[in-house]
């Protein structure tokens, strides 16, 4: 049963406190809403919102965002009550923890590792393949060799290591710099929404549901698991094509989750998490639907490109400027997205060294910059030689499966530790509860059912190789099975703040 030994939320906490593992306190509720801003926002607002509108919705993918969002909610308000009463680093893997289990999180540290390592390697490509589009717009093209697609993606190499030694620098600088590009982001998205209205034909949202039609199924092992197990055959638009989009725009939405990450940087978690991450939610949707809105009634949904809807918009209609503006807004909205995911990821090795599940040297922090710098440097060199080696583009949902893995256990472990710790102090409370996690958790599920066969194959084989780590080397070293480590008792939880002047008798 030492498998399911759970780590109490007072031991967490307490941990936090430990003079070789402490970070430095220094994030408001605006450094969290821009947070989850510049890692929700990137490229999907120019490209899949239009790939989805073409393919399955029709105009009503701006229902399917809408839809989309509802599901996102009750995993934020999920995170938002496990972050403001565990106010500790590592997300879903600490929520877990203290919940469910050492087991569950393990999978689910495990899992994050994976979303984030490699959801940074993509989009870090992404964002290669981006900025060359907008270095020939300007007339200095990069050279095919050490672009995107080259032998060697340099670019993408040379972004990683910018961003790497900036957070190794410190959590805040790198705050301040992602508020500057995801400002720059949201400008360029909001020029492009009013300028787009210029154009608008409302013909184009007619019929605003398209009636629905069979769509050619896929076969094999890249059929959807839920086609596979079910047989059921896929159709496209209609009321059902509302929902197929609403699966397919989710993922525009993963990323808020990792502003949970950072709860341990925050001055006042309790007030500041819920407002970070529900906020960043509420913006990011209100600029989808907005853009949806404005491409599909730009250009009726049968002649989109599903690959670069939004730019293509544009000049369709003669104004070819826009899409050097949109290229650049991509630069920018990719960049924030490749900085949160290594912010993210190290803080969620740094939260399993720190319990050795992996190695405890990892787990160390720069007595003056208060940053997990061992740690920083091995995400940032992986993270640099898999974005600039490697063709990752047949693995990006997996990045979607780790995900989702994360919001159910999130949502299961919110009704466990309720019926747990009833005592908690909770300054924010999911409401309606065990139903609203619990449909939570449902939706998610269904969501990953959506995905392909070999997505699941490839999952399955990444939790095999955690399960030999975790047996062979994790369960052994655990510090919650060292003797007489929660051996101790807190009266009570009233409040997590601490003197965080780093021992400076001027502060």
């Amino acid at each position: 049963m030492s498998m399911l030994r759970t780590k109490s939320v007072e031991q967490a906490i307490a941990d936090t406190d430990e003079p070789e593992f402490r970070l430095k306190k220094s994030l408001s509720a605006l450094d969290l809403t821009v947070f989850g801003v510049g890692v929700v926002i990137g490229a999907g607002i120019f490209t899949l919102t239009g790939r989805a509108a073409h393919d399955v919705a029709g105009p009503a993918i701006v229902i399917s965002f809408v839809v989309a969002a509802i599901a996102c909610t009750l995993a934020a308000l999920c995170y938002a009550e496990f972050a403001s009463t565990v106010p500790v680093a590592g997300s879903a893997y600490t929520f877990s923890y203290a919940s469910l289990g050492e087991l569950f999180a393990w999978i689910i540290g495990w899992d994050l590792i994976l979303e984030m390592f490699l959801g940074a390697s993509v989009v870090a490509q992404g964002w290669s393949a981006y900025f060359g589009t907008l270095m020939s717009q300007l007339g200095l093209p990069i050279p095919e060799a050490i672009g995107y697609g080259g032998t060697v993606d340099v670019m993408a190499i040379l972004l990683v290591v910018v961003l790497g030694g900036l957070m190794t620098f410190g959590i805040k600088e790198s705050l301040r710099v992602n508020l500057v590009l995801v400002a720059v982001k949201i400008f360029i998205v909001l020029f492009v929404i009013v300028a787009g209205l210029l154009f608008v034909n409302p013909a184009n949202w007619s019929p605003f549901v398209p009636p629905a039609q069979p769509t050619e199924a896929a076969s094999g092992l890249t059929q959807p698991l839920l086609q596979f197990l079910s047989g059921i055959e896929p159709t496209a638009f209609g009321v059902g094509g509302i929902f197929a989009g609403a699966a397919l725009v989710f993922f525009a939405y993963i990323g808020f989750d990792v502003v949970a990450t950072t709860a341990e940087e925050t001055k006042n978690p309790q007030r500041d998490m819920p407002i970070g991450i529900i906020a960043s939610l509420l913006i990011c949707t209100l600029l989808y639907c907005a853009v949806s809105l404005v491409v599909t009634g730009m250009v009726p949904y049968q002649e989109l490109d599903p690959a670069a809807a939004l730019a293509n918009a544009f000049v369709y209609h003669g104004a070819d400027w826009m899409a050097t503006l949109i290229s650049a807004g991509a630069v920018a909205g990719l960049t924030t997205v490749v900085l949160t995911l290594l912010i993210g990821a190290t803080r969620i090795i740094f939260a399993m060294s720190r319990d050795a599940l992996l190695p405890a040297g990892l787990a160390k922090v720069h007595p003056k910059l208060r940053t997990p710098w061992v740690i920083s440097i091995v995400v940032t060199g992986i993270v640099a030689v898999v974005a600039g080696f490697t063709p990752i583009g047949l693995l990006e949902e997996m990045v979607n499966i780790g995900t989702l893995s994360a919001f159910v256990l999130v949502s299961v472990g919110v009704i466990v530790l309720r019926r747990k710790r009833p005592d908690l102090k909770r300054s924010f409370r999911v409401p309606l509860n065990p139903w609203l996690p619990g449909l939570s958790a449902l939706i998610c599920v269904y969501l990953m059912l959506n995905l392909t066969v070999e997505t699941w194959l490839r999952f399955v084989i990444w939790l095999v190789i955690g399960f030999i780590i975790y047996f062979a080397y994790s369960r052994r070293h655990s510090r919650l099975g060292k003797p007489g480590y929660q051996d101790f008792a807190l009266p009570h939880v009233v409040s997590h703040e601490r003197d965080d002047s780093d021992g400076d008798p001027r502060k």
